[in-house]
């Protein structure tokens, strides 16, 4: 079972730094520099700084970070509660598919485990570099300074409803980012309120939804630093997974170093007719709708720029091509796709994957669509959602999904709260 805590939180005094909506960010890893430069202008103390440092001078931006947060708080612009306490969220947004909704969540500290069953599972590959970058900034600062965003079961909703009183007062904080979505956080430190979101978690198993990499840079810096004290603990957002608010949306495929190679073109158009129904459709039409049944996918090259509809012949072929996975894996889009495209006639290595060779990632039909046509990407592959169930089902058979099969929307802000480690 996994360890839920309160946590004595470090926040911003907004009383010295003004609202949230100046200090917040998006997480790091989902920032180009452009934005970055645009986050650091609403405020000098915009997490942006410290959560994605750069050192101006050409020194060490880890520790600049470090420095930062430090005079941060001596200034009084970050400050730490006196007692433990639970933190609740709201986060009213209207999804990629233009329905409004309002997902809710847990902040506190969990302690950090190996993966398991009945403890905390990932759900996805990570990739090595962004690992190694969270933790140097997470030895230098001694700070969780994002959440991790994990699932756990609780179809009594007793967990929410434990905090749900309290959600009658003002909320603590309150922003609205550019996405449109309005986070509103309260401060719940009522000693029976906390007792009873963790008697509702004393059985439940987490399931990483995003912030793999900072977890297992938690992980390894735990286990570094050694011993017991509070570098045992990782600042967590939790959601039900029986949440009405909780979606999931799919992250495209794109591919490079194609146009210039005929053999591996013609090497995918092979395996294209060979297992796939291939049928022309309109540009509007390329993400496929979601639902069950064999890989189905939109395709487009630069070349020709024509959209197309590729849907698995029959899901014998997948199962051949995933035989030693279990069998939820082998119904999985991206790693039917991973298995009978990417690494079979592109010939794409799970080192090529995880670096991002060949390899690109978009979360929106119009980002792919642009970058196609644009030619700045060979090809794009246009996939459906994996819905919540099949992401925890996959999960339970103890294997991982490949990078960026889920898409969470939207994402938990960073600078809501930080997590010290001393």
């Amino acid at each position: 079972m996994a360890d839920v805590q309160p946590l004595r939180a470090l926040h911003y005094d907004l009383g010295v730094v003004g609202s949230l909506g100046r200090v917040a960010a998006p997480p790091y890893d989902v920032i180009d520099p452009e934005q970055r430069a645009e986050l650091a202008e609403r405020s000098p103390y915009n997490v942006v700084a410290i959560d994605l440092p750069q050192a101006d001078d050409g020194g060490d931006p880890y520790e600049h970070a470090a420095e930062l947060l430090g005079s941060w708080i001596a200034e009084g612009a970050v400050v730490r509660d006196d007692e433990p306490a639970i933190w609740a969220l709201t986060q009213d947004y209207v999804a990629p598919d233009a329905r409004r909704l309002t997902r809710h969540g847990l902040f506190a500290r969990v302690r950090v485990e190996e993966y398991g069953p009945g403890r905390i599972r990932p759900h996805e590959r990570t990739h090595p570099g962004p690992k190694e970058d969270r933790l140097r900034l997470t030895r230098a600062t001694r700070a969780n300074l994002s959440p991790i965003f994990s699932l756990y079961s609780d179809p009594a909703g007793a967990a929410w409803g434990a905090v749900a009183p309290a959600l009658e007062a003002a909320p603590w904080g309150e922003l609205t980012d550019d996405d449109g979505t309005t986070h509103r956080l309260w401060r719940i430190p009522d000693p029976d309120a906390i007792q009873a979101v963790q008697d509702a978690l004393r059985d439940a198993e987490l399931l990483i939804a995003d912030g793999h990499h900072r977890y297992e840079t938690a992980r390894a810096y735990a286990d570094e630093v050694g011993g017991e004290a509070d570098h045992r603990y990782v600042l967590m957002c939790l959601v039900a997974l029986e949440d009405e608010g909780l979606t999931v949306f799919p992250t495209h495929r794109l591919v490079s170093n194609l146009k210039d190679d005929p053999e591996r073109q013609e090497a995918l158009a092979h395996t294209l007719r060979r297992d796939f129904e291939v049928e022309p459709i309109e540009e509007a039409q390329l993400r496929p709708p979601d639902g069950a049944g064999p890989l189905t996918m939109g395709y487009i090259d630069s070349h020709f720029q024509r959209p197309f509809r590729l849907t698995l012949k029959d899901q014998e072929i997948a199962d051949r091509a995933l035989a030693e996975q279990p069998e939820p894996y082998r119904r999985l889009d991206t790693a039917v796709l991973e298995a009978l495209v990417l690494e079979g006639p592109l010939g794409l290595t799970e080192d090529d994957i995880s670096h991002l060779r060949g390899l690109g990632y978009s979360r929106t039909d119009e980002e792919a669509l642009e970058l196609v046509k644009e030619g700045r990407y060979d090809a794009a592959f246009f996939l459906r959602s994996s819905p919540v169930w099949q992401v925890r089902e996959i999960a339970a058979a103890g294997v991982n999904m490949p990078p960026k099969s889920t898409y969470l929307f939207p994402k938990v802000p960073t600078g809501l709260l930080f997590n010290p480690l001393l």
